[in-house]
């Protein structure tokens, strides 16, 4: 298990910590080669560090923005991640930066799989950052537990999965997903975990303490042993 803990005392240090990493990464990867892969996920916890990193003095132009995960609803949907990602990350400098969705017009998330699976392989990889989130649910990325889809999610060597979550608190109405597989998210250089406040640290622990991937999906990307996940929590 690869898992390397950075805890600050505040959101503010949080935030200028993972807009470091993130920044280091992408210019070490565009340094490397002609183009670059930000694979990024939707909540408020990202939220200022995407608008902070659209400010950014990068090859914008050349970095390649893609969703870790997306409900199945349209654009103009109020919940919908690609429409998060282009409002928050999508201006100021890094209005450039191509950006890669998954819903397309499927009737359904697992009818739509093989567009949205080729659309990803045109992406530069391994993903040079790729930021996750987690819920108290222990869901991350669109791994809900004991969802539809899950175990091919977590097994399954394409880089993205159809997902049919079990309706809860967490997920709302929405819950037809597609996201990255297990296999899709290991496959980078960079995973970055983020959570804040106590009540996602005490999900966290219990995850980290193992058990079963089911029940907490987040065991899936901290138990792997293919790439380090750096964990970034503030109260």
């Amino acid at each position: 298990m690869a898992v390397v803990e950075r805890f600050y005392d505040t959101r503010e240090a949080m935030i200028d910590a993972v807009f470091e990493h993130t920044i280091e990464a992408l210019t070490e990867a565009l340094a490397d080669g002609d183009a670059a892969s930000f694979l990024v996920s939707g909540g408020s916890s990202p939220a200022p560090i995407y608008k902070r990193l659209s400010e950014a003095d990068v090859a914008w132009n050349k970095i390649k923005v893609a969703l870790v995960d997306e409900r199945w609803v349209d654009f103009d949907h109020d919940k919908s991640n690609e429409a998060f990602i282009v409002k928050t990350l999508l201006q100021n400098n890094a209005a450039n930066a191509k950006l890669i969705g998954m819903k397309n017009t499927a009737a359904t998330a697992a009818d739509g799989l093989a567009q949205c699976e080729a659309s990803y392989q045109t992406l530069p990889t391994p993903f040079d950052v790729t930021v996750l989130g987690m819920g108290p649910d222990g869901h991350t990325a669109s791994w809900f537990p004991h969802a539809k889809g899950l175990d091919e999610a977590l097994s399954s060597d394409a880089l993205c999965s159809a997902i049919t979550a079990r309706k809860s608190e967490v997920t709302g109405d929405c819950v037809e997903r597609m996201t990255l597989s297990l296999a899709g998210v290991a496959n980078s250089k960079h995973v970055l975990l983020l959570i804040s406040g106590d009540e996602k640290l005490a999900t966290y622990r219990e995850a980290l303490a193992g058990g079963d991937v089911a029940d907490m999906p987040v065991r899936a990307i901290l138990e792997q042993d293919k790439v380090p996940v750096t964990v970034y929590w503030a109260p």
